[in-house]
């Protein structure tokens, strides 16, 4: 696990603190994926979408939370925001993310 949370940011990151300063939860799943079930509230902008969408998150204008099935897509999609000026983590998988939120 070491090199993926190198690579893709540890999926533990600071969940709770992103929760308290009022974080959007990002689903970047495929729309079937999502369709099949999702973390309450969560916005739904799949990783492919992700680069044309910016703005819509931009907007937002708070930090975000990122999740995926695994945590790959996720990482890719942090990594992105944060190169975009968007405070960003990784949630990892949505299995794991649900347990984090309780």
């Amino acid at each position: 696990m070491g090199l993926l949370n190198a690579l893709f940011g540890k999926s533990t990151n600071n969940v709770a603190d992103y929760i308290e300063k009022g974080a959007v939860i990002l689903d970047v799943r495929t729309h079937s994926e999502y369709q099949g079930g999702h973390i309450k509230n969560a916005l739904h902008i799949p990783v492919q979408e992700l680069g044309n969408r910016l703005n819509e998150v931009k907007k937002l204008n708070k930090p975000v939370i990122a999740y995926c099935a695994s945590g790959m897509r996720s990482g890719s999609a942090a990594s992105l925001l944060k190169s975009k000026g968007v405070d960003a983590i990784n949630g990892g998988g949505i299995g794991s993310l649900k347990r984090k939120l309780g």
